[in-house]
């Protein structure tokens, strides 16, 4: 297998560049990513039909991943509850070393081959819970080794990496392979190889909420009211929904709670 991750960068004596120069040929770079992303679609569209299936009968989904990867599992999980309005149980992000791991490192926490196992045995997961593992190299003992543990137990699986023929997308019945290219700076997964895993688990949480009812048309109808801007937001969907003043659609929002109810409750 050979390491795209980890080839040299396209580009070189950084710093001797100008600001501009730098941002322009990151920008260069990040274009190439969409492309390689939407060369996925008929892979992720069959893991959508997956997990759509298991999470209509009451399964979960859950990410795992260490560093950066592990980060953007835990962000894409963390948006599903305000966003769609579903329980923080439905979405869940786990991280090799734990919550601490989320802002500061820890060290050789992503060589534990067993230790995500452990960490999804935590939540009880059983045949119905679907698990996606992210790493950008392939190689990453934690999610390879969550990974083959969670299919064995009749776990549906994924993963979002971006090298070819990796370990991990061997383990899993669902490999999404992003080739985006060497990074800018040698071996940053964090850049291209992040954002593609990010533009994956985009389109993998709000398609899947989306089947799930849990967007109407094009809005957010079950999204919590946790501040202003979104009460204000909620509002204006209701006056349009229904044709009313946002004074009033504004009342009926504070009654019912919800964009969905406040719409039902004026019909």
């Amino acid at each position: 297998m050979k390491k795209i991750t980890e080839s040299p960068s396209l580009y070189d004596k950084l710093e001797l560049k100008s600001s501009g120069e730098i941002l322009t040929e990151i920008n260069t770079e990040d274009l190439k990513v969409a492309a390689a992303v939407g060369l996925l679609i008929p892979k992720i569209e069959k893991f959508i039909n997956a997990l759509e299936d298991k999470m209509l009968a009451g399964g979960r989904l859950f990410y795992i991943g260490a560093g950066t990867s592990g980060r953007l599992g835990i962000l894409d999980a963390s948006e599903c509850p305000p966003t769609f309005g579903v329980p923080h149980s439905l979405v869940t992000g786990i991280i090799a070393g734990g919550d601490q791991a989320i802002r500061k490192a820890v060290e050789f926490a992503e060589d534990d081959y067993e230790q995500a196992w452990k960490d999804l045995q935590s939540f009880d997961v059983t045949h119905l819970d679907s698990l996606v593992g992210i790493a950008a190299s392939g190689t990453t003992p934690y999610v390879i080794g969550g990974v083959e543990a969670a299919r064995k137990n009749g776990l549906l699986t994924a993963c979002i990496c971006c090298n070819a023929g990796s370990p991990l997308a061997e383990k899993s019945e669902h490999p999404l392979e992003a080739i985006v290219g060497p990074e800018y700076v040698t071996g940053s997964t964090r850049m291209k190889s992040g954002t593609a895993q990010k533009m994956i688990l985009n389109m993998i949480s709000t398609t899947v909420m989306i089947k799930l009812g849990r967007v109407e048309g094009n809005r957010m109808v079950d999204m919590h009211l946790s501040n202003k801007k979104l009460e204000e937001r909620g509002a204006n969907m209701v006056a349009e929904k229904l044709g009313i003043s946002f004074e009033k659609a504004f009342q009926l929002l504070k009654k019912y709670g919800s964009v969905r109810k406040a719409v039902l409750s004026g019909k």
